[in-house]
């Protein structure tokens, strides 16, 4: 175990558990999923019970997957989805900076989980107890990791915006 295994394991567990916890209080958070579900009906992704629960579920499993670091690329690809569906639905009218809520706090999310799929999930992790020397390792780090994480989040986000987003009508004022 090196200072690099134990730096990429804090990086998991902040960023992991942070969105875990995301996902966590969607489900049980004040108004739990109905009034989660009404959030996303009210910003145009109908139906917004369907999206509530596929936004929750995804959270808990991919924070919790980056935190322990099993297939990392595959949670860090949710990592992108979600944060990109975020930012487009929620942030972008604001700009980038947290402050005014705008999507700088996605970004940062989005992209620490992509150099974390990048750089390998360590010796700390699923993926090395369970995939060391098998093979498949190499698809769970360097380029492939960065390839899976990028392509397959941005698909999956622009693949949801595109299907279900509609946004909300503006009101003549």
């Amino acid at each position: 175990m090196t200072a690099y295994d134990v730096g990429v394991l804090i990086l998991r567990l902040v960023l992991g558990l942070t969105m875990a916890a995301h996902g966590y209080n969607k489900f049980f958070g004040p108004g739990g999923l109905k009034g989660t579900a009404g959030w996303f009906d009210s910003m145009g992704m109908k139906p917004g019970s369907f999206h509530a629960r596929v936004a929750a579920t995804t959270e808990m499993a991919a924070g919790l997957g980056l935190a322990v670091g099993l297939l990392t690329p595959i949670p860090a690809a949710g990592f992108v989805a979600l944060m990109l569906v975020a930012a487009w639905t929620v942030h972008k009218p604001n700009g980038f900076f947290i402050v005014k809520e705008g999507w700088e706090y996605n970004l940062v999310l989005a992209g620490s989980a992509v150099g974390i799929a990048t750089l390998g999930a360590g010796k700390i992790s699923l993926d090395h107890l369970l995939f060391a020397n098998t093979g498949l390792d190499d698809y769970l780090h360097g380029w492939w990791g960065l390839l899976i994480a990028a392509v397959v989040g941005l698909a999956g986000g622009i693949g949801q915006l595109a299907i279900f987003y509609r946004p909300p009508a503006k009101t003549a004022g």
